[in-house]
């Protein structure tokens, strides 16, 4: 009589024994925190280009902490490309990578509620992200994904 499963049967285990199919805890948020800030870089970078050009899509007489919408735009610029810079590190896996993953979400969550002026949907909504982006790097970012 064989005590072999369906899956042992089929090679859905590896070497050490671990299946593929069962993942750790904590896997999904670690992806979800590299894919969110990945696509939070891209889309602050699209939307510094956007406040640069004075783009009409942001709130017209808008006042800032200080400078003007062009001086935000390429703060927010900036941002994105460290931020997406951030998100391929990650998908990496060092540990060094979480902990600037970490600081770039908190900063650019900072950069956001500074930019609320301009337009406080995308603000509020980019702030959101930053937030669960730190709680999924600061909680799950230790255990390295599987390669």
């Amino acid at each position: 009589m064989s005590t072999t499963t369906s899956r042992e049967a089929a090679g859905a285990y590896g070497t050490n024994g671990a299946s593929y199919y069962e993942g750790r805890r904590g896997d999904g948020w670690i992806v979800f925190g590299a894919s969110m800030l990945g696509l939070g870089g891209v889309w602050a970078i699209i939307e510094g280009i956007l406040a640069i050009s004075n783009s009409k899509i942001f709130i017209a007489d808008t006042r800032f902490i200080f400078s003007g919408l062009n001086t935000w735009g390429w703060i927010v610029l900036i941002l994105g490309v460290v931020t997406t810079l951030a998100a391929l590190a990650i998908v990496n896996g060092s540990e060094w990578a979480r902990w600037f993953g970490i600081a770039v979400a908190g900063i650019n969550a900072i950069g956001q509620l500074a930019f609320f002026p301009a337009y406080p949907w995308w603000a509020a909504a980019m702030f959101t992200i930053d937030v669960l982006v730190i709680y999924s790097l600061a909680a799950y970012g230790g255990k390295q994904l599987r390669t």
